[in-house]
């Protein structure tokens, strides 16, 4: 059966990191990418990501990746905190 042409297509080993807030065409694809696995989260720029591990929230600037297995996992950026 072939994938309609405009379906996206990844591959394992992909990565996509988690666009800004008001960037919606790249928030479009990172939701067509998790499927079922994900969903929005309140805060502005987060997505819950399911992983092996269990649910993780992953905020704009992280990278979400699709390993071989099939499992999506979470790479968090350094937050500065504010004091």
């Amino acid at each position: 059966m072939r994938a309609r042409a405009s379906h996206l297509r990844f591959d394992h080993g992909a990565a996509l990191r988690v666009p800004p807030p008001g960037d919606a065409r790249n928030w479009q694809t990172l939701w067509t990418w998790l499927g079922e696995d994900a969903c929005s989260v309140a805060e502005a720029a987060a997505v819950q990501v399911r992983t092996p591990e269990g649910p993780v929230v992953a905020h704009s600037g992280d990278w979400i990746v699709l390993s071989v297995s099939g499992d999506f996992h979470v790479a968090h950026t350094v937050r500065t905190c504010d004091a």
